[in-house]
């Protein structure tokens, strides 16, 4: 087992050495003039100084679309994302008389398109600009609680002033774990409509089954498009509005790739956490991983069984769902990669090299101390986990009772002035908050909310008394059947599966919300105190991290660096870029896989049976054989998806693949089983990433869903 360890830990880091590997990093833009040689010796054949320029193209084309990526491709807005990052608006648009999940949706022209749901956003950022001096001036010398408070106020004054222009939301990110401070800009356009998406036979063929595995054969794709007001400003959804011109878009390529060639994606990547310590390591794999995965697939199981039952709430949750098993199947791939990488025991020995580097530095005596408290805090921070989880998949997994929770704590900020409101309910929160409100009774079926809920609940009354909180306790009782007479008198004896009652008490002032005799809204009222009481524990230890960690960062970087290692941040949703080549897999002893997959690859898995049931359109398209202009030239095959070991995670879906010329060339959707743990740990020897193949796309929107009209305006004519 040491000699494997030690083996590996040497294999990851040439991997990660300049020179030896280049393809690791989620990079900054600001950052890429920088390691521009190495860019221009990967193949790329632009300049890379521009792409530092958020306002030029590519990357100003490149827009965040809900959580995750799109991209311009067409001078009137169209955008292009996966299905998966639009089956809510899918979802949203399907009802069991007309079902756009199953069999898709192709508007004749501009008219037939489709509004998202209410709270759908897209947002092309137009400014990142470095603020750190400004958000730390009055948290400097503060502790815990205050240094949060300072730097969150500090944050909110920055935001306020960035807003004053109307139509744009503005962010304060920090990089390095509170070392540096962004202010980023973003248009927010609000009215985004359903273009083209093809059915889930063809967006999700093989859905969990085959979710983060390769060989992949699905078209993950989705076409949408931004409209604004007559004005020319971002709006609300209104039948008078035009689309939106984008200050650029991306030319799909008319040619594809093969193995080796170079590739860029550019994105807005979730989270990743390759920076942190070596206890949260442990935590992640012996934890954290297996107990959100036990839980998860227990509210998976809840909304299934319903939906066998009731074709109805089988639609409202569909989107839902997809997101729960999508969470599952990652969740267990991270934990499964994390283990084959050895990364508790490699980490553990990178962070005590890095100690034992630190100790002969001159700024040790400096350093060392916070590092220490960081250590304290983290291992401090564990007492009360369970209970956060199930609090925190409580509130993300319901609708009517996020409403009421959501109403009541919107009450509780009304309060205070619009300066010191918590984030996510002030006034530019407010329209949001309305959008998700509204869209509830298309996603919710009271039977399946009291069975999620219950199931978690009942999870909360066997946790130990420490981890008990007394509001809770009071309000579900501590055993199952108070627990079960409690829910059913609450969704019983609520109206706001009303629309029109949760905007009612949305508008309504603090003191008529806490008067109300809504069943549901007095259940949240009970519940606010303990939230608010464990939010405000969490902000305490937040603070001190946030003053802490920046020490950690410093002697990790300059760790780094002595080896001749590049540092990037890691991933907060603010724009990246990664750079790599078109590269095969080989995934364990004696399993190799090319990296391109042929529409051969989807009659060999066809069974009739979902999720591997193609449909018929398809299947009859693909054995007329009709791929003129399609076809792969070197291979002879119709392409569907490729890989390539460009660095991704959560957040990717949907960033547009580029060729040396900066044109569009693949969609990523995925990754390999064997990387999903790239999120902690880069693994040079398994981390791919999966993509829609374009010329996948244009075949379908051609042959066998046919769009000629959209083809026309994405610049690649139907043949």
């Amino acid at each position: 087992m040491r000699k494997k360890t030690m083996g590996l830990a040497a294999a990851m880091a040439m991997g990660l050495a300049p020179g030896a590997q280049a393809d690791e990093g989620m990079w900054m833009p600001s950052q890429l003039p920088a390691i521009g040689k190495q860019l221009r010796a990967a193949g790329y054949l632009g300049n890379p100084a521009d792409l530092a320029d958020l306002t030029r193209p590519p990357l100003s084309a490149v827009v965040k679309v809900g959580g995750a990526t799109g991209a311009f491709v067409s001078a009137d807005g169209l955008v292009l994302t996966n299905h998966h990052v639009a089956f809510g608006v899918i979802q949203y648009n399907s009802n069991p008389q007309r079902d756009l999940i199953q069999h898709g949706f192709v508007a004749g022209d501009r008219t037939q398109e489709l509004p998202a749901n209410p709270d759908f956003r897209l947002r092309v950022t137009t400014g990142f600009d470095k603020v750190t001096d400004r958000v730390l001036a009055q948290a400097r010398g503060k502790t815990g609680r205050a240094y949060y408070d300072a730097v969150d106020a500090a944050g909110k004054a920055l935001v306020a002033e960035c807003e004053r222009e109307a139509g744009y939301r503005c962010s304060v990110v920090n990089m390095f774990y509170g070392r540096d401070f962004y202010l980023v800009k973003q248009l927010e356009l609000r009215d985004v409509r359903l273009v083209y998406a093809p059915p889930r036979a063809i967006g999700n063929y093989g859905d969990e089954v085959d979710n983060f595995v390769w060989p992949r054969h699905s078209g993950d794709f989705t076409v949408l498009r931004a409209y604004v007001g007559p004005d020319g400003k971002p709006a609300a959804y209104a039948k008078e509005n035009q689309p939106y011109h984008p200050p650029a878009h991306l030319q799909v390529a008319s040619e594809g790739v093969n193995e080796g060639d170079f590739v860029m994606l550019a994105g807005y990547p979730g989270t990743t956490y390759r920076h942190r310590t070596a206890a949260e390591f442990a935590d992640q794999v012996q934890w954290r991983l297996p107990k959100s995965v036990e839980v998860m697939k227990q509210v998976q199981g809840v909304i299934e069984d319903a939906g066998r039952a009731d074709k109805q709430a089988a639609i409202r949750y569909a989107s839902q769902l997809q997101s729960l098993k999508n969470g599952i199947k990652r969740f267990s791939g991270e934990l499964d990669g994390l283990k084959r990488s050895d990364a508790v025991e490699i980490r553990r020995k990178d962070e005590d090299a890095m100690l034992a580097w630190l100790e002969k530095q001159p700024q040790a005596r400096t350093l060392r101390p916070d590092i220490d408290a960081v250590a304290k805090l983290i291992a401090n921070g564990n007492a009360n986990r369970e209970r956060d989880l199930l609090f925190a998949i409580l509130q993300s997994q319901t609708q009517l009772m996020r409403s009421a929770l959501t109403l009541q704590r919107l009450a509780h900020e009304r309060t205070k002035p619009d300066a010191e409101r918590e984030t996510g309910y002030q006034q530019r929160d407010e329209d949001l908050t309305a959008g998700m409100l509204k869209q509830v009774q298309r996603r919710y079926d009271a039977a399946v909310e009291k069975h999620v809920l219950s199931a978690l609940l009942l999870r909360y009354q066997q946790l130990p008394d420490p981890q008990r909180v007394p509001e809770f306790d009071a309000a579900f009782g501590r055993t199952p059947a108070e627990l079960a007479t409690t829910l059913d008198h609450v969704y019983g004896a609520t109206r706001l599966g009303d629309e029109a009652q949760r905007l009612h008490w949305l508008k309504a002032q603090p003191d008529e919300v806490a008067k109300a005799d809504d069943a549901l809204l007095k259940l949240a009222a009970t519940l606010q105190p303990a939230l608010l009481r464990i939010e405000d524990q969490r902000k305490e230890r937040d603070g001190e991290l946030l003053r802490l960690r920046p020490a950690y960062m410093q002697a990790l970087i300059a760790y780094r660096e002595q080896q001749g290692r590049a540092v990037y941040p890691d991933a907060n949703s603010t724009l990246r870029v990664s750079y790599g080549k078109v590269t095969p897999l080989k995934a364990r002893d004696a399993v190799s896989y090319s990296p391109l997959t042929s529409t051969a690859g989807i009659v060999e898995k066809n069974t009739g049976v979902e999720p591997f049931d193609a449909p018929k359109p398809l299947l009859d398209a693909i054995a007329k054989g009709d791929y003129a202009a399609y076809l792969d030239k070197r291979s002879g095959v119709m392409p569907v998806d490729f890989l390539s070991n460009l660095d991704t995670t959560g957040g990717n879906s949907g960033s547009p693949v580029l060729n040396a010329h900066g044109q569009l060339v693949g969609l990523n959707f995925d990754s390999n089983w064997e990387a999903v743990s790239a999120s902690w740990m880069f693994d040079p020897r398994y981390k791919r990433a999966i993509h829609v193949d374009m010329r996948y796309m244009r075949w379908l929107m051609d042959k066998v869903y046919p769009a000629p009209w959209l083809l026309k305006e994405l610049g690649v004519p139907a043949r």
